[in-house]
């Protein structure tokens, strides 16, 4: 391996921040709300990396994706509530606009009245793709993303059957970490630790590290091992910062980390299995168990980003560390392909890189 780690001026400052969250971010697909959360006549607000987004399902067809902000002036059609809500028209608070669920105009109050001629098919909602796959719906802000198939495709091969059938939602958890986060995500590529951090929580879920085998695909990044159960263990890297653990009986965790601030992410946890998989108890038993290994980790990251201030400069990566280099090329080559721009931004990172 001749690939070494990202430079530690690449986890800080503003201007890494808004290239992360404005330009890498735009490359990839990002997963919104579970299919659980919104039903066929519903709406659902939410915000995604500071951007107000509204969900509709209109009956009968697929969900779609808004920019949560009336054309007229730019006012919200609604704030967040966590799951879907009824809806026929939607409606602006402001001045009344009026829409159906696919985005279309339907009324404009006093619309004879404008001083240019109107036409309602120029005043639609902005919509952005959506779809659905596997348990969770999924959104890009730009057309030029990666294709989902792409960005999932060891998923798919890997474990589609679990991905495609384990749709309920049994548990959801967030909270924030002290840290900028890449290196939340790079801790949790990092295979070189989990026997030693993890001796007593995720390590006896992922077994003996002889028995590790790592698999690639361009985008995605894989660890199988043999689970004490039987069957496989499986722990995906995806891009921009996601990670999907499954388990032989069908259980999916699905983890990601967002970018808050240079130095701080929110870590986000859904547990998904297939309907009537398990209790309540046993599932309040998985989650408690899947935050035991987190918090662990959680002292880890925090401590990291205190270690990435100033001159430090990251060791030599082990064979176990195969998955962050993988990760951090793609990154090295989103960036790259930034040119000027993001040098001015932060001349100090490129020349990190670049050298």
């Amino acid at each position: 391996m001749n690939q070494t780690f990202l430079p530690a001026s690449l986890y800080r400052g503003d201007a890494m921040h808004q290239w992360d969250i404005h330009t890498y971010a735009n490359h990839y697909w990002h997963p919104v709300a579970p299919i659980s959360h919104l039903q066929p006549g519903e709406v659902l607000a939410i915000t995604m990396l500071d951007q107000p987004l509204l969900l509709t399902w209109p009956t009968g067809e697929h969900p779609r994706a808004f920019r949560n902000r009336c054309p007229h002036r730019g006012v919200a059609f609604g704030q967040g509530g966590g799951t879907g809500q009824s809806c026929r028209r939607l409606v602006c608070p402001y001045h009344g606009w009026t829409y159906n669920l696919r985005g279309e105009l339907l009324a404009a109050a006093r619309e004879a009245d404008f001083e240019q001629d109107f036409d309602r098919q120029g005043w639609g909602l902005q919509e952005l793709a959506c779809r659905i796959d596997g348990p969770l719906i999924w959104i890009a802000f730009s057309d030029k993303a990666l294709t989902l198939e792409e960005q999932l495709q060891l998923v798919h091969t890997e474990a589609g059957a679990a991905w495609n059938t384990a749709s309920t939602l049994l548990r959801l958890s967030r909270s924030s970490l002290a840290c900028n986060w890449k290196i939340a995500h790079d801790n949790t590529l990092d295979d070189y630790h989990v026997a030693i951090a993890h001796p007593t929580t995720l390590h006896r879920e992922q077994g003996p590290v002889r028995d590790y085998r790592h698999r690639f695909s361009q985008h995605n990044n894989l660890l199988e091992t043999p689970h004490p159960d039987g069957g496989r263990f499986l722990t995906f890297g995806l891009p921009p910062w996601s990670h999907l653990l499954v388990w032989p009986d069908g259980r999916l965790a699905w983890l990601e980390f967002m970018p808050e601030r240079p130095d701080r992410c929110t870590m986000q946890l859904h547990l998904f299995a297939g309907r009537d998989a398990m209790d309540a108890a046993t599932a309040d038993a998985w989650l408690r168990d899947m935050l035991t290994f987190l918090d662990e980790d959680k002292a880890l990251v925090e401590s990291v980003q205190h270690g990435y201030q100033e001159d430090f400069q990251p060791g030599p990566p082990h064979q176990l560390e195969r998955r962050i280099l993988h990760w951090q090329g793609l990154y090295r080559e989103r960036l790259g392909s930034a040119g000027n721009s993001i040098e001015e931004r932060s001349h100090e990172a490129i020349s990190a890189l670049r050298s």
